[in-house]
């Protein structure tokens, strides 16, 4: 006859029930797989099987009682920081978001904003564009990768213990606002400095010649620049998005 103990079925949970109750709480909250269009049992089932598939990387932890308060603190601390990763990875994607938003600006697009059904807020043509393009990109240069990389490598950088704000220290969520605004404008500045010389020479056309209706002829002006600036811009973005992305996964590495 097979018997169990308590402490031989610590021994085989506690190894997976803190991978798991990280990876989806980073699941939850990082762009792409965060969203409503992805069920929830698809993020619980992803959760599982990597919690599964890092044992072997894993550092040893102890069993832990599940009922006993120091288990409570261990899942503030795995929510935490799994919440925080998935906060890192959605600062990126709204940092390219914030460059649709001022590219949009400049083009006279702003006034064409939408209900997001995804996100449940109103957004504009171009912010939405440069996030598809941005969730597409996140894919094929393997971004997902990376983020199961940097939540493995997490539990050495942060190990499962009594501290549940330790990595606050290390990691300063509250600096990566800056972040957005950085990348954002990283992204948008050539365009930008495009549409700045159309504004330009637009305003010396009004000088010259009156008689122009500068209103009626600049905003087709504009708005082809910007969207042949876009095209021409679009296989640059890879490079300020890997970095961005690289620098706020390096933080739980």
């Amino acid at each position: 006859m097979i018997s169990f103990d308590e402490a031989q079925i610590l021994g085989w949970i506690t190894p997976l029930i803190w991978p798991f109750l990280r990876a989806l709480a980073l699941f939850t909250a990082m762009p792409v797989l965060g969203t409503r269009t992805v069920p929830t049992r698809v993020r619980i089932g992803l959760a599982g099987l990597i919690a599964f598939a890092a044992q072997p990387s894993m550092p040893p932890v102890d069993p832990v009682p599940l009922d006993s308060p120091i288990a409570f603190v261990l899942i503030v601390q795995q929510v935490l920081i799994g919440l925080s990763m998935g906060f890192a990875v959605r600062v990126v994607f709204a940092a390219v978001e914030f460059a649709g938003e001022i590219i949009g600006l400049q083009m006279g697009l702003n006034f064409a904003g939408f209900f997001d059904p995804i996100r449940g807020g109103t957004a504009t043509a171009t912010s939405r564009f440069y996030g598809t393009t941005i969730a597409w990109l996140f894919i094929v240069i393997n971004g997902h990768l990376l983020v199961i990389a940097a939540l493995v490598q997490s539990f050495t950088a942060f190990p499962v213990g009594p501290e549940p704000f330790a990595f606050l220290k290390e990691a300063r969520p509250h600096l990566w606002a800056a972040e957005i605004f950085s990348t954002g404008l990283w992204i948008a500045l050539p365009l930008l400095a495009m549409l700045l010389f159309v504004n330009i020479v637009l305003g010396a056309v009004s000088r010259v010649a009156p008689q122009m209706n500068v209103f009626a002829v600049g905003f087709p002006i504009t708005l082809g620049v910007g969207l042949l600036g876009i095209l021409l811009t679009l296989p640059g973005m890879q490079a300020p998005f890997t970095v961005a992305l690289e620098r706020l996964l390096a933080l739980f590495q």
